[in-house]
């Protein structure tokens, strides 16, 4: 499994190296075309990187930003990545970027996969991705033993899939291995001894629904520190 792993002697110089190096992948992205596209992770983890980003200089107006995959929580949720992304990213001059949604005010996440997918195809391929990953090797929302994760990690999977698996407390909706490996550019970024031995576990076995980030390993970049 090839993937580019690179090191960081602490996290504040790794959040504000990848903002830089995101901000210019996406500059270079609009220089080749009239709008780039970003999807980035929930979680607490790229916090910091939103904040940098914010303020960068940048044709936001022009730049179409998505989630990786979203629980299926309203948006006044303490669990909604959206609202983590509206607070930390969405604002300063990155406040005119245009949001693609991954919630539906619907039941359930199958009630607005249509009307969703249709925006994330209309952003794709992604100029750049950034993911996270989990200790249990998830990636995004594709969790091992989750019920769609046949159809999510299929290269003819759709855009969009909608995800329940065990160590999720609601649903999900994520975007599929197909959309992550179709971008332009893709980074993971990763903390801890925890989550380096499990990268290098996944990186080493052959199953990748044991293992989904096993999915994205290649021709990544592994953004590391302790």
């Amino acid at each position: 499994m090839t993937y580019e792993l690179k090191e960081y002697p602490d996290r504040e110089l790794m959040m504000m190296d990848l903002a830089d190096l995101i901000a210019s992948e996406l500059r270079r992205a609009l220089s080749q075309d009239d709008r780039a596209s970003l999807a980035v992770p929930g979680g607490s983890t790229p916090g910091p990187i939103f904040d940098t980003l914010s303020a960068v200089h940048l044709d936001w107006d022009r730049v179409d930003v998505m989630l990786t995959d979203e629980r299926w929580v309203p948006e006044d949720s303490d669990r909604s990545n959206t609202r983590l992304l509206k607070t930390r990213l969405f604002r300063d001059r990155a406040e005119a970027a245009h949001l693609v949604p991954l919630y539906g005010d619907t039941k359930t996440p199958e009630e607005s996969l249509d009307r969703l997918s249709e925006g994330v195809e209309a952003a794709l391929p992604l100029s750049v991705v950034l993911l996270g990953m989990g200790t249990d090797m998830h990636t995004a929302s594709l969790f091992p033993g989750a019920d769609r994760l046949d159809e999510a990690l299929s290269a003819r999977a759709p855009a969009l899939v909608a995800m329940r698996a065990d160590g999720a407390p609601e649903p999900r909706v994520t975007l599929s291995a197909r959309v992550l490996n179709d971008a332009m550019s893709k980074h993971l970024v990763i903390t801890g001894a925890a989550k380096r031995e499990a990268l290098e576990r996944a990186a080493k076995t052959k199953d990748a629904h044991a293992a989904p980030v096993r999915s994205v390993l290649k021709d990544i970049v592994v953004h590391w520190a302790e």
